[in-house]
């Protein structure tokens, strides 16, 4: 069965002790279990202080049959980042704007930017699939919804990965490809009554709120706001459509990450666990989590396993 990993975010230290923790063991440079095999959801790098070793445990996992994996947003922008905008030869599909090398700097410096493992790396980013849907289990970094998962099939392969030529639609805004790529590896986002916005962690202006998606009660935009709590009275109460969101049809259980969640990992409903808890924040009560999936129908609390993360330097995200 699986053991599937939230966001690492290059806390390779963290990701060892947790799979020495679910009895994996490293032989030949490969972590490996004799009857269990890792799920990654995504969000392999920025932000950590071990990025490179992140993705070469990760990576030799994948390549050698011992785990799969799938893209988080953070891949995807390291992607764009390094790949030319064919429009406009002085650009990137990731603009390199202030703001986003904020977010992506701690990655260069660690990889090297322009070097071959930076190329290699980006190369692999490439092959991750936006989401897996197996026997018994879904897997997606951030929304499982299924207009976009509808829509994603014109941009992928028969493997779920990015066509060559579906990077640049992906990375421009207002095309179909950019709002499916954005759903299910950002999250759904709505935007908020005239008039009314806050700022993110990065004290960024927002007039759109991501989504508690999951939810089926209590549809007001304040109920459904994902947003630091010091800005949470600046979401009204006004309630929102019920058909804006996906909602869930609990075939099986679908796992994420995404969400900087805190406090004892739980799942979120029967059907859906979020495993995002928070590692690059260890100095404020951080996990990484894994879930030990056995084929259950109903997910279990039992199930999660974490590590917290330790006290370190973390970068600006």
């Amino acid at each position: 069965m699986y053991d599937l990993i939230g966001d690492i975010h290059g806390y390779a230290t963290e990701l060892k002790a947790l799979l020495a923790k679910m009895d994996y063991q490293e032989i030949d440079g490969v972590w490996q279990h004799p009857e269990r095999k890792v799920i990654f959801l995504g969000d392999f790098v920025d932000r950590g202080p071990e990025q490179v070793e992140t993705v070469r445990v990760a990576r030799n996992m994948v390549e050698s049959g011992n785990a799969l994996a799938v893209m988080g947003n953070h891949e995807f922008n390291a992607v764009c980042w390094a790949t030319p905008d064919p429009e406009n030869s002085d650009e990137y599909l990731r603009p390199h704007t202030a703001k986003n090398l904020g977010q992506h700097q701690a990655f260069l410096d660690q990889v090297g930017e322009g070097s071959d493992l930076h190329r290699s790396m980006t190369e692999w980013f490439k092959t991750l699939p936006i989401y897996l849907d197996l026997t018994g289990l879904r897997v997606v970094h951030a929304c499982w919804h299924p207009k976009y998962l509808k829509t994603i099939g014109k941009f992928t392969d028969d493997q779920n990965r990015l066509l060559p030529e579906a990077w640049e639609a992906s990375s421009r805004k207002g095309s179909e490809a950019y709002d499916t790529i954005e759903t299910l590896l950002k999250g759904l986002e709505i935007p908020l009554p005239p008039g009314h916005y806050f700022l993110d962690k990065d004290e960024n202006k927002r007039t759109d709120v991501r989504t508690r998606w999951w939810q089926t009660e209590k549809l007001t935009y304040r109920d459904l706001a994902m947003v630091p709590g010091s800005e949470i009275d600046k979401i009204p109460h006004d309630p929102v459509e019920a058909d804006i969101l996906p909602g869930y049809d609990g075939e099986k259980p679908v796992f994420v990450g995404h969400y900087w969640l805190k406090g004892e990992p739980a799942p979120l409903s029967d059907h859906i666990a979020c495993l995002d808890y928070s590692v690059a924040g260890g100095d404020r009560g951080g996990k990484l989590c894994a879930y030990r999936f056995d084929g259950e129908a109903s997910l279990r609390p039992q199930g999660f396993v974490w590590v917290d993360g330790m006290t370190r330097p973390t970068q600006k995200s």
